[in-house]
């Protein structure tokens, strides 16, 4: 596993949420600081569980989560929900992504992933989970995450 990049993001104790982790892009001029910080926390060796409330500037014109807005924090979640299962801890890649759109998200309700490691290799993690909002499945997907190459 390649070294933790302190300098790109931040991983620590949430103050809102005893328990869980807070991870976060350090750079606000990045896409992930669009998304915002996720709250994260494993509840087994291979599941993990990713929190965050979407606000207005993350709605589309039916005041739902806009697809692209629920497909960044899918997207992010299954990053998140790798370092707290602790299996990543230095920069990685998406390879691949599926998402399932199974009914709109509310704005200003806590949505979250819950986030299934289904197998790790050497550099490549494959992941699949759904999206919540209390008792609403909001989506479902896959995804496939590639690890940074060892240093030479």
């Amino acid at each position: 596993m390649s070294a933790p990049a302190p300098e790109h993001f931040q991983y620590e104790d949430d103050p809102d949420l005893p328990g869980w982790k807070r991870w976060q892009i350090l750079d606000q001029g990045r896409f992930n600081s669009f998304i915002g910080s996720l709250s994260v926390k494993a509840t087994t060796d291979r599941t993990a569980l990713v929190r965050h409330r979407f606000e207005r500037q993350h709605s589309n014109l039916r005041d739902h989560i806009h697809g692209g807005a629920l497909a960044g924090f899918i997207d992010m979640a299954l990053f998140a929900a790798a370092r707290g299962l602790g299996v990543l801890a230095g920069p990685a890649s998406t390879v691949d992504m599926s998402i399932q759109f199974i009914a709109g998200g509310a704005i200003g309700t806590e949505t979250e992933a819950e986030v299934e490691l289904l197998r790790e290799t050497g550099r490549m993690l494959f992941l699949r989970g759904v999206v919540r909002q209390g008792e609403v499945t909001v989506a479902s997907f896959l995804g496939t995450i590639r690890k940074s190459s060892p240093p030479q």
